[in-house]
């Protein structure tokens, strides 16, 4: 549908762009019938001709603002349908011909000043589609009293029955319009919540994969720097250099690809998050690699101390987000105390009253001791911080709890624990 004065950012055409081509056909197709109405202003009586044409122009005028797409350069929706409302009710005001005269463009007015009022109320998103809607309806309800409060035999009776009239499909109009921009704003909003789902997938996985290998590529590289390497050494530092960095591009193209993923739903939303299948979900079975990719990459070992049974307890969301917790823990280690001698990640199941209750997920540090590249790895002002917490969110979407804090006598713990699906 096309987006019109004041309306969301989110707008979709259907498929083969029928709604385009719809929004081209409106202007021909209003012009026809603004001319047709125009038409029987030459069959009127000599004398009555000022007032027909009068008249007929309102009512082609109004005809041909319901018809077209808007906006129109700067003129808005609103403003188009207040002018029009406006001028009728002027008519209304000061109208002096022929009483029967009116009758005739009546009906092709009150049409048009329905459909502007009904575009008005689903449409218009700007301060003034209120007031504009407002007075659109006031002119519809109008119309008829310009026939009726001039009849020899009209009155208060036959101007109420016409209001009443008018006042029904008027009702009927303005509830379907209200229903529809119902719609539209809860479908913007689902739209709008889609991507930003999605920009925090990215942002998450840039986080979790790629800045856990870019720091493990910029902590070898400051270690690489010390004196005294063995060229065996330097030539394994390479090679890992490189595996850290063919990863992380790995990623990289993973998450590009995600972005440039061209499907789109029925209603014009971005996929889901997730929902491209170009990023692989790791879980628990994976952190067997990770600590071992860790401990080949740094002057900490790395330890994993894991239940067997602890795999395919959680639900595939939540072992993604213990794995994503354990990445953020061991990059945390590199980045806050590099000089550390061991690293331990520990999976435990809980035991509860019918079975396993909940798996806990731990990494400590011994936080120094370890082969004198502490202090190598320099923060940048500013970097960091969230981490965790976005990790604790993320956690406590699944009912797990995370736990950050200082060991005795050195060293650090991060922990947390998630209940078994």
């Amino acid at each position: 549908m096309p987006v019109e004065s004041g309306a969301g950012p989110v707008s979709s055409a259907a498929p083969g762009g029928s709604s385009a081509a719809g929004a081209r056909l409106r202007r021909p197709v209003g012009a026809v019938a603004a001319l047709v109405v125009l038409l029987p202003v030459v069959l009127a009586h000599p004398g009555q001709h000022a007032a027909a044409l009068l008249l007929a122009s309102l009512a082609a005028l109004a005809i041909l603002l319901a018809a077209v797409p808007w906006p129109w350069r700067r003129l808005t929706l609103e403003g188009a349908a207040a002018g029009v409302a406006a001028l009728s009710l002027l008519l209304d005001a000061v109208y002096s011909g022929p009483y029967r005269l009116p009758a005739f463009w009546l009906p092709f007015e009150w049409a048009a000043l329905l459909v502007l009022a009904g575009r008005v109320t689903r449409r218009s998103r700007g301060r003034w589609a209120g007031p504009a809607g407002a007075l659109t309806a006031v002119a519809a309800l109008a119309v008829p009293l310009r026939f009726t409060l001039r009849t020899p035999d009209g009155g208060g009776a036959g101007s109420v029955v016409a209001v009443l009239a008018s006042l029904l499909p008027l009702a009927v109009v303005l509830g379907a319009s209200l229903y529809l921009w119902v719609l539209d704003t809860r479908r913007e909003r689902a739209i709008a919540r889609a991507r930003r789902e999605q920009r925090l997938e990215v942002a998450r996985g840039l986080h979790d994969f790629v800045a856990h290998e870019i720091t493990g590529i910029v902590l070898e590289a400051q270690a690489g720097q010390l004196p005294g390497r063995e060229p065996e050494e330097t030539a394994a530092l390479l090679r890992r250099l490189e595996e850290a960095g063919l990863r992380a591009l790995d990623s990289m193209d993973a998450m590009v690809g995600a972005l440039r993923e061209p499907r789109e739903d029925g209603d014009g939303a971005p996929p889901p998050a997730g929902a491209t299948g170009a990023t692989r979900v790791y879980g628990l079975a994976d952190l067997p690699e990770l600590v071992g990719r860790f401990g080949r990459t740094g002057p900490t070992r790395a330890r994993l101390e894991a239940a067997p049974e602890a795999v395919g307890l959680l639900s595939g969301e939540a072992e993604a987000a213990a794995y994503a917790a354990v990445l953020e823990a061991l990059t945390n280690v590199r980045r806050h105390a590099p000089g550390a001698g061991e690293a331990v990640v520990r999976v435990e199941v809980r035991s509860g009253g019918a079975g396993a209750a909940a798996v806990i997920v731990s990494v400590s540090d011994d936080g120094g001791g370890g082969s004198g590249v502490r202090g190598l790895l320099r923060r940048r002002p500013g970097s960091g911080g969230t981490g965790l917490v976005a990790l604790a969110e993320r956690l406590a979407a699944y009912g797990g709890t995370l736990e950050s804090g200082p060991l005795r006598p050195a060293g650090w713990r991060t922990g947390f624990e998630l209940p078994v699906r």
